[in-house]
């Protein structure tokens, strides 16, 4: 873990406790003295504590400097996901946001299971810890979209992976991009894209929606 998430770091004193106290007392076995860096998500800071107190149920820290350390990607990515069963994306994404993925919006796709519904708070859940992991300093966003009508309204700028002629490769100039659910696009949701505003994989063979997320955050980011 590269840093400790805690939503009221900057501040000069921090108690720990709970969980967090339970991470760095019995797993981590840290002491008095010992340097933690934490971070809030929300200002870009880096900040650096020394441990000042440890008992059974505490652990106190004093704040010794903030730093701008910001973790990000090199480009910025919003991907537009056609709703998939929830199972399989909270498969995927620990990955996408490793690889920097600025944000995914959840559309209700023609083709998507209204049934699915997206649990925000365990995603969250699921990508602060990978956050801590990998070092990013802002977490990623994460919304819904009613339709992708409503979705292109707010993002026009926005291509659509489906099967083309014109690839995806890693100097495409994409910020924005629609990615759709196993069954892939109706004819009445492709007919909202311009020809020249549709890409595809240069490969021969079916992903899954899943596969595909990930494949485009790749070639985008990496």
């Amino acid at each position: 873990m590269l840093y400790l998430y805690h939503k009221e770091a900057s501040k000069p004193q921090l108690t720990l406790t709970g969980d967090e106290h339970r991470y760095i007392f019995k797993v981590r076995r840290h002491k008095v003295d010992d340097t933690l860096y934490l971070r809030n998500l929300e200002d870009g800071l880096l900040h650096r504590y020394i441990i000042t107190h440890i008992d059974k149920r505490n652990v106190i820290l004093e704040l010794q400097e903030s730093q701008v350390l910001e973790v990000k990607a090199k480009k910025s990515l919003h991907i537009g996901w056609c709703v998939i069963d929830p199972k399989s994306i909270e498969k995927v994404i620990t990955s996408l946001n490793e690889m920097g993925v600025e944000k995914i919006t959840f559309i209700y796709c023609k083709r998507s299971q209204q049934s699915f519904k997206i649990d925000f708070k365990r995603l969250e859940k699921i990508l602060l810890n990978s956050s801590q992991q990998s070092g990013r300093s802002e977490m990623m966003k994460l919304e819904m979209a009613e339709d992708l009508e409503n979705f292109l309204v707010q993002n026009p700028q926005s291509k659509m992976l489906n099967f083309s002629q014109n690839t995806l490769g890693s100097q495409s100039d994409i910020d924005t991009i629609v990615i759709g659910c196993e069954g892939g696009f109706h004819e009445d949701e492709v007919a909202q894209f311009e020809v020249d505003k549709i890409i595809g994989l240069d490969t021969p063979l079916v992903l899954k929606s899943e596969s595909t997320v990930c494949a485009v955050a790749s070639k985008v980011l990496l």
